[in-house]
């Protein structure tokens, strides 16, 4: 590269792309030098291209005027709104024009660049190296229905959320705890109507679910609904993701020790249940070729895996598909030594199963029965899938640099999973947080990365599966449970770090939801821990935030007592500062009620109801609200009864730093005139100084 042209130069790096501009080494190991797509390319228009070569300029040149004529086309109004709600339609245009100009510049400089596109194809193909035998297994092994169901969930949905996604890093597709949820739905149908053939109740309980999900995500987007993310507890979703895991695990020993068979005739209820099976029966009716095949394999999936982590900097060993890799070893052995032939359970014909129709509308006859049955695990496949995939793009929004809206991406979410719907028997599809965060740093800076798996996942769905016909069912259940122990992986750091900081409750949501899930069942422990964080919720809104302000000593400064425990406190007077607007409703001024009459018997410190008041009741009462920015109807007129209750008492009352707004809202609701005017100053200090006079 010349000395004149450099990426330091501050000319080159001025220019505003969806391009990386890394070597092929940077790219693998995720080092962005400049920004994707800045905000002023969505609003403006394409950014204008520069270097500090005359060369290269007159060659950007004609590139630049075209962009410029068109950039009245693309600033409209109406433009800059199909930007926002379809994120693709701005880094399509750019990333195609990005390309075209840096490849004249390429050309006329004599040098090689890799473009974003290198980073988005390698992510792409690495992705569905690992995606495919993925879903593979979870559609087998968990959803129980088949290879296909998986299989086109990590295709035909990342199709749909490339288009509308506002994270370039998310990749969508099945997850483990989500499949689960689905077969455990599809082997209650297929107990409760054991005449119907299990396929296709599998394909109709998963198209059910599938099209609730859909519609429960849309309109949850639609609705503006997207600070579920805020409201529902980090540490709920830990328990569920925890207890999860251990239920797979649960699951997938059984085919592991080849109990498969054993286990439908005996029919354990919980894990719990299987658990105490497989203690029972392991010793005494597994099959041991099965058995060594599958820690085997197991064993081998974790020596790779270490392996591959001691060479980082060398990016072809890092990346390789080692689970691919195992998937077509084991096969290609299985059908030589012909492990079929002694009792290892293969996967055999896999036809595209769908139904009659491949592509078929989700809501009809062959669903109906099911819907209503299916609505609580949607839900819940909804709100856990949501909560995994705004986690996943919020860090790497965080990382590359790019807003994320969770709106946005539950409407992009619930049309990916609708449109997946439309193929029978695919299972819901989500982000994922360790996916993603592969898919950021192998080098996918759009979600050209997605398109390009989810079309590999399709193709491998009708050119490889045949070829996967002595593919040993046991080993799909390894590759899930190396899949698993990731989800085990944070739990030891967030009970140290839930400990440290004494986040009792948070500890309690953990536990609660991960005994439930695994004693009683997964959906019973999620929905349980799911009501009392939103009661939690209510109990934390239903708070009115409040202090007591004293006189910091030799000033003419109040501050609250809490943070400055000299501040001094003036005989007979309760200075109470209200920290939010009053436009909470009843609860939380009943709360108000209460918290006050707190402050006047025990002060701002925490003291039990049952100990003695450690304070004269006052004489007066000075409302500092220069917090309250709105005050509802509700609000006005419980206000106006506690004043009147302390006004009955005796107690003389002020109100300090009122907004005009409040002021004229208190007129009318007759508080002005209850109170006075002479009640009411701009500053604390001038309320304290008529206070002080009048007692003297």
């Amino acid at each position: 590269m010349s000395a004149n042209f450099r990426p330091n130069d501050s000319a080159f790096n001025t220019i505003s792309t969806t391009t990386s501009f890394s070597s092929f080494r940077d790219m693998v190991h995720a080092q962005e030098r400049t920004p994707l797509l800045n905000r002023d390319d969505v609003e403006a228009g394409p950014a204008q291209y520069t270097a500090n070569t005359s060369t290269a300029a007159d060659a950007a040149s004609t590139v630049v005027l075209e962009g410029a004529k068109r950039t009245k086309i693309r600033d409209t109004k109406f433009a800059r709104r199909v930007r926002y709600y379809v994120p693709s339609t701005a880094w399509i245009p750019n990333y195609s024009f990005s390309l075209y100009v840096f490849v004249a510049l390429s050309l006329l400089r004599h040098f090689s660049v890799w473009f974003s596109l290198g980073g988005d194809v390698l992510a792409g193909v690495s992705l569905a190296a690992m995606l495919i035998p993925q879903s593979v297994s979870y559609g087998t092994s968990l959803a129980k229905i088949g290879p296909t169901a998986g299989l086109f969930a990590a295709s035909i949905p990342p199709m749909a959320y490339s288009l509308l996604g506002t994270s370039r890093q998310l990749n969508v597709a099945p997850e483990a705890a989500l499949s689960l949820l689905v077969g455990q739905a599809t082997t209650e149908y297929r107990r409760s109507y054991p005449n119907i053939s299990p396929d296709k109740i599998g394909i109709a309980v998963a198209t059910a679910i599938g099209v609730q999900v859909g519609l429960f995500a849309f309109l949850l987007g639609f609705l503006r609904l997207g600070f579920l993310d805020v409201v529902l507890s980090r540490a709920l979703l830990r328990g569920f993701i925890t207890a999860v895991a251990v239920v797979i695990t649960v699951e997938q020993l059984t085919p592991m020790f080849g109990l498969t068979a054993l286990e439908d005739q005996v029919r354990p209820a919980t894990t719990l249940d299987k658990i105490l099976f497989l203690v029972e029966y392991v010793w005494t009716h597994s099959h041991k070729l099965t058995t060594l095949i599958s820690f085997g394999v197991l064993f081998i999936l974790i020596f790779l895996r270490f392996f591959k982590e001691s060479f980082k900097r060398t990016w072809w060993i890092y990346r390789l598909p080692e689970v691919l890799l195992v998937v077509v070893a084991s096969t290609w052995v299985s059908d030589e030594l012909h492990w079929d032939q002694h009792g290892v359970a293969i996967l055999g014909s896999v036809p595209i199963s769908t139904g009659k129709h491949f592509f078929k509308f989700p809501l009809g006859s062959h669903t109906y029965h099911f819907l209503r049955g299916t609505t609580s695990t949607a839900i819940l496949i909804t709100v856990i899938g949501f909560l995994d995939s705004i986690v996943a793009a919020k860090q790497n929004g965080d990382r590359f640099g790019h807003a994320i809206s969770p709106n946005r991406e539950l409407v992009a979410l619930g049309a990916a999973n609708l449109a997946g719907s439309f193929i029978p028997g695919t299972l819901p599809a989500f982000g994922s947080i360790v996916r993603s965060r592969i898919n950021g740093d192998i080098g996918a800076r759009t979600q050209l990365a997605s398109l390009i798996t989810a079309g590999l996942v399709l193709l491998s769905t009708f050119f490889l599966l045949p070829t996967l016909y002595f593919l040993p069912k046991c080993v799909l259940a390894s590759i899930i449970c190396l899949f698993v122990m990731s989800l085990f992986s944070e739990v030891p750091h967030d009970l140290v770090y839930y400990y440290k900081i004494g986040a009792w409750m948070d500890l309690a949501m953990m536990f609660i939801t991960f005994t439930l899930s695994v004693i009683w069942n997964v959906e019973i422990g999620i929905v349980v821990s799911l009501i009392i964080s939103l009661l939690l919720v209510v109990r934390r809104s239903s708070k009115t935030r409040m202090t007591v302000l004293g006189r910091v000593p030799g000033t003419d400064q109040w501050r609250p007592v809490t943070d400055v425990p000299d501040a001094e406190d003036i005989p007979g007077t309760l200075i109470v500062r209200i920290r939010e607007s009053l436009d909470f409703g009843k609860p939380q001024l009943t709360f108000l009620v209460g918290r006050l009459r707190r402050f006047e018997l025990y002060g701002a410190h925490h003291a039990h109801p049952s100990e003695e008041p450690r304070r004269q009741p006052p004489n007066v009462l000075v409302f500092h609200m220069a917090d309250v920015d709105s005050c509802d109807a509700s609000a006005v007129q419980i206000f106006h009864e506690l004043l009147e209750s302390y006004k009955t008492r005796g107690v003389r009352l002020y109100i300090t730093h009122l907004r005009s707004g409040i002021r004229e809202v208190f007129e009318n609701a007759g508080i002005v005139r209850l109170l006075g005017a002479d009640a009411f100053y701009d500053t604390l200090g001038d309320a304290i100084a008529r206070i002080e006079a009048r007692d003297d």
